[in-house]
């Protein structure tokens, strides 16, 4: 579990790919830090396994379905990418509740300055639309943000300065492709809503001749 909190801009050092899977090796001095093998590291929002590392850098394993539902397969050496290392439960949680399950990717349709602010214009899936609500959270390559408007099939964040200056948030353009997580409250609620109706359909009405049928009257 993440918060969206980014933590480094980690730089992509090589990607092997083979026919089902990559190993991609990113260097980040701070993420190594105090890192062993085996812990989960989010790179641009995606969950991932740290499973070698040395001082300045690590590597993590990746399947073929994460390249091809995620940006990670359009990167290449020398790029930037989003750096979280897991929550502790005993950290503040500056965010939201970020799982590292990617949703859906979106495309930047439109990037606008307002005075400090910078406005991007993101895609979405149609069907991802009951998630976005104004004000609520999105992770946009990892990062927290909050929602500023909807308009399928788009929705709006604004950067501050601090958020460009230490996500790849700050660099990408219009036409770059994000992954995206929608709220995972929202997707719990939306699974228990679906279970109580099935639960409610399925039920017989009590009456007279239910209670006969099953002895009770």
């Amino acid at each position: 579990m993440f918060t969206g909190i980014i933590e480094d801009l980690g730089i992509i050092k090589s990607l092997q790919t083979t026919q089902k899977s990559a190993k991609v090796h990113i260097q980040s001095p701070l993420i190594v830090s105090d890192l062993k093998t085996g812990d989960s590291i989010a790179v641009n929002g995606i969950c991932l396994t740290a499973t070698s590392f040395d001082t300045a850098s690590f590597s993590v394993d990746v399947m073929m379905e994460t390249l091809q539902k995620t940006n990670l397969g359009k990167l290449k050496p020398g790029q930037k990418v989003n750096l979280e290392r897991a929550l502790r439960l005993s950290d503040r949680l500056g965010g939201h509740l970020v799982s590292g399950h990617i949703d859906a990717t979106g495309t930047i349709q439109e990037k606008t300055i307002q005075e400090i602010a910078i406005v991007l214009k993101i895609t979405y899936p149609p069907k991802m639309d009951k998630y976005l609500i104004p004000k609520g959270s999105v992770a946009i390559d990892g990062t927290s943000l909050t929602i500023v408007e909807v308009k399928p099939p788009c929705f709006t964040v604004s950067l501050i300065p601090h958020t460009r200056g230490l996500t790849t948030l700050g660099f990408k353009d219009v036409g770059d492709t994000v992954n995206l997580e929608f709220d995972i409250i929202a997707k719990y609620l939306e699974k228990l809503k679906n279970s109580s109706q099935t639960l409610n359909d399925a039920s017989p009405e009590i009456g007279l001749a239910f209670l006969a049928e099953n002895g009770f009257a």
